[in-house]
């Protein structure tokens, strides 16, 4: 048996657990944890040249199966919470629509940072998270040095409902 797999290069799950140059970067962007496709090829390379006179114990397939599945269920887990915090964060900026508004800006084109201050006009999602507009007292949108509408993170808000004197509005202003 042993000329067999040294003849062919090793068993296929050699190719699994053997670190190479190539897959050690790839375990630790992954934070050393097994994905699902890497847990099927496991357990199938390992199915596949178990000992057919000493063929694996059924509790120990049944408790892989679980944890593929207990995997599994992570990792829906896991997209489905993105999403809904995507779609939180989405409708929590709805709210901010016809509201005064500070936030900071960074101009792309020279770098300088500044605060502006106007009505929230649009709510956009870039990338998945939400981005806002804001409209001067005269409603005419605000805009970078390039003369484009000034697309503004929501992270980048410093006040909310507040005019530039410093008193709190009760309502939209437009």
């Amino acid at each position: 048996m042993s000329t067999a797999s040294s003849a062919t290069g090793g068993l296929p799950i050699d190719q699994l657990v053997t670190s190479t140059t190539n897959a050690a970067p790839q375990a630790s962007s992954l934070g050393s944890q097994l994905g699902e496709d890497a847990f099927l090829k496991l357990l199938t390379a390992q199915l596949q040249n178990q000992d057919p006179l000493n063929p694996m114990d059924d509790t120990q397939s049944v408790a892989q199966l679980a944890q593929f599945s207990a995997l599994q269920a992570s990792t829906e887990l896991k997209d489905a919470f993105s999403s809904f915090e995507s779609n939180f964060s989405v409708m929590q900026s709805a709210g901010l629509l016809g509201k005064t508004v500070s936030a900071q800006s960074t101009d792309s084109a020279t770098g300088n940072v500044t605060t502006v201050t106007g009505t929230v006009k649009t709510i956009s999602v870039v990338n998945g998270q939400p981005e806002f507009t804001l409209a001067d007292a005269n409603g005419k949108l605000l805009t970078d040095s390039s003369g484009n509408p000034l697309q503004l993170p929501t992270s980048a808000i410093l006040s909310i409902g507040t005019t530039s004197s410093g008193t709190t509005t009760t309502g939209p202003q437009l």
